[in-house]
């Protein structure tokens, strides 16, 4: 499959840009670049071969065709997957907590992708997982990855511009004084503990804006129950933001109380709607 991407006159192109500059406004990620460029057929600008550190201009397309398939992840079977809603082209799944999304050097197996690749193999899609939203291990709820490349694209696409709308469901310590209300700071890794985020200030390096809008749900004596919908998407945005006005998750052992709760593993923290 061949993708296209007219070049806009706009204030950030208008004077020529980077085509690997380009490809991120395009919300063309970072692996699929690299895929295209090491296992595809490369960039082009108006059908002419272009490296990604070279200047395109507007009225310019810039093309490249989706590469060949990787293999994926191993398949475990054993790992259950529960499917909340499919299409041709994009798959839902409720993701538990206590169950890493991908294989890391912490997880090198036994995660969400690895359980993914042998449901698809079994319902003859690819294997390959492509989420389109990520969700911590502790995290439960609603995840979305998509069937092939293309669709992976578009749906990244409307994930960048937040046309896709996430609603998490969480239970903060304290009785939160205001029915509704926002938390509206900028984010960015904990200069002491890389691990972690932070709230930074604007001008930090590496700081990036993050909007959380909450709504009570239930009050329950020193816990409040509340919905959480997010015009950003930042690494563990709601746990930060909770935490830096005096109500972090219950179970946060990170932001939160360094002492676990008895009967949890983990924040209390749930993707419940996408839209």
């Amino acid at each position: 499959m061949q993708l296209y991407f007219a070049v806009p006159d706009t204030a950030t192109t208008h004077d020529g840009v980077l085509v690997r500059s380009f490809l991120r406004q395009c919300a063309v990620s970072t692996d699929l670049a690299r895929a295209v460029k090491f296992r595809g057929g490369g960039f082009f600008a108006d059908g002419v071969p272009v490296l990604a550190n070279r200047r395109i201009y507007p009225g310019q397309m810039l093309s490249f065709a989706l590469p060949p398939e990787g293999d994926g992840v191993t398949p475990q079977p054993e790992i259950p997957i529960n499917v909340v809603y499919e299409d041709a082209f994009a798959v839902v799944l409720e993701k538990p907590p206590q169950l890493a999304v991908h294989p890391t050097l912490n997880y090198p197996g036994g995660t969400l992708a690895n359980g993914y690749a042998a449901w698809a193999a079994e319902h003859g899609h690819s294997p390959v997982f492509r989420p389109v939203n990520r969700i911590d291990k502790d995290t439960s709820g609603l995840l979305v990855v998509a069937k092939n490349d293309a669709a992976h694209q578009a749906l990244s696409e409307q994930m960048s511009v937040h046309s896709i709308h996430r609603v998490y469901h969480a239970v903060a310590y304290g009785n939160l004084k205001d029915d509704e209300g926002f938390v509206e700071k900028w984010l960015g890794r904990d200069p002491r503990d890389r691990k972690k985020m932070a709230v930074l200030a604007e001008n930090a390096a590496g700081a990036r804006y993050a909007y959380t809008g909450w709504r009570v749900q239930e009050r329950y004596g020193n816990f409040t129950y509340i919905a959480c919908k997010l015009k950003t998407g930042r690494t563990h945005q709601i746990r930060v933001h909770l935490a830096s006005v005096g109500h972090p998750l219950l179970g946060d052992t990170v932001y939160g109380s360094r002492k676990p709760w008895p009967g949890l593993a983990g924040q209390c923290l749930h993707a419940r709607r996408l839209k």
